[in-house]
């Protein structure tokens, strides 16, 4: 069903539709309460169980500025005062979520590679946010491209555009309650694959252990992250194939292609940070995403280096205010130098 601008569910009004996807139709609606515009997601009947709702609810929990905000969960009647005649009597599940202004990563990715630096920043981003959910107990499952928004305004006043993970959660409880009713249910536009039990989630970016129907994890989500962060770089996925069966014994069996290879700039750190994201064997991986948070790779001109590039490695890269305090501590020392630098000569 969908619904038409004017549309209210309870506070809140419907004044457009934002996208369509497996896990139910996306709007814009203004909260009449607030004055604020938000986003509303539908959800099909079987994500409106009581569990469900309270994973949400602990969703609604995370603060990040890199995640973006579940502001409220509801069940509502749509009705439309600009048209009498309900188009139904039957109540809908929803979530209110922040409203976004940008392009997703996914789109951005249509163009081809991000500038390095670029990736570096969004990927810290996206890894600090998956820590912090991590942290409560809530994994992903579904991380991908098409579910980081590049967003405008706000944080990003800048004009630097700002990571925003969404979706958080939703994959897992859409799985078990696909299973329960002996469905297949996909939260990405991808067909998913089936076997025995219900496998969840964009083929590309799924772990080894999400294909073989195990448990997911932490260490889930850092695969797919893995999966992010090649194709930032150089613009290609880390696993392709000519048909499902071919993507998925590349997942299983094979090593993503160098990704030097396909970017030559590409730092030597950052390719094993990924490397080690894309091992087969959770236990291989980082173990957590702190861990590649506080890894921070940054490339440096070097002179002496000629074409070639240099690395810096900083385990917790001190705020640029300590950086220029610092310089500006040193500047007397080096001017005291240089003037006794010309008395003596």
């Amino acid at each position: 069903m969908t619904l038409t601008p004017g549309t209210r569910l309870g506070p809140y009004e419907v004044t457009g539709l934002l996208g369509e996807g497996g896990m139910g139709e996306v709007y814009k609606a203004r909260d009449t309460r607030l004055g604020r515009d938000v986003a509303i997601k539908i959800l099909p009947p079987e994500l409106a169980a009581d569990p469900d709702r309270r994973e949400a609810r602990a969703i609604s929990q995370l603060s990040h500025p890199h995640i973006c905000a579940l502001h409220d969960i509801g069940e509502a009647v749509p009705t439309n005062p600009q048209d009498p005649t309900p188009k139904t009597s039957s109540s809908v599940s929803y979530l209110v979520m922040e409203y976004l202004e940008g392009e997703t990563l996914a789109a951005r990715l249509e163009r081809g590679a991000l500038p390095l630096a670029e990736a570096l920043r969004l990927g810290g981003a996206i890894a600090s946010a998956l820590d912090t959910a991590h942290r409560h107990g809530i994994v992903h499952r579904d991380l991908k491209p098409a579910n980081v928004m590049l967003a405008r305004g706000g944080a990003a006043r800048s004009g630097v555009p700002q990571a925003k993970l969404m979706d958080f959660g939703l994959a897992r409880p859409m799985a078990l309650a696909a299973s329960a009713l002996g469905q297949t249910a996909s939260p990405t536009v991808r067909r998913p694959l089936t076997g025995e039990g219900t496998i969840v989630g964009t083929l590309q970016y799924m772990a080894p252990e999400q294909l073989e129907g195990k448990e997911a994890d932490a260490r889930t989500d850092l695969w797919a992250l893995g999966c992010v962060l090649y194709e930032m770089a150089t613009g290609k996925p880390a696993f392709a194939g000519t048909s499902q069966a071919s993507l998925i014994a590349a997942i299983l069996k094979e090593a993503p292609r160098s990704m030097a290879q396909l970017q030559p700039l590409t730092p030597p750190a950052l390719e094993r940070v990924v490397k080690q994201c894309l091992e087969k064997d959770p236990e291989e991986r980082w173990q957590s995403a702190r861990d590649i948070a506080r890894r921070r790779y940054y490339r440096c001109d070097d002179e002496a280096a000629g074409p070639a590039h240099s690395l810096i490695h900083i385990q917790e890269l001190p705020a640029v205010s300590d950086l220029q305090r610092a310089l500006r501590a040193r500047r007397p020392e080096h001017r005291l130098q240089r003037r006794a630098g010309r008395e003596h000569p």
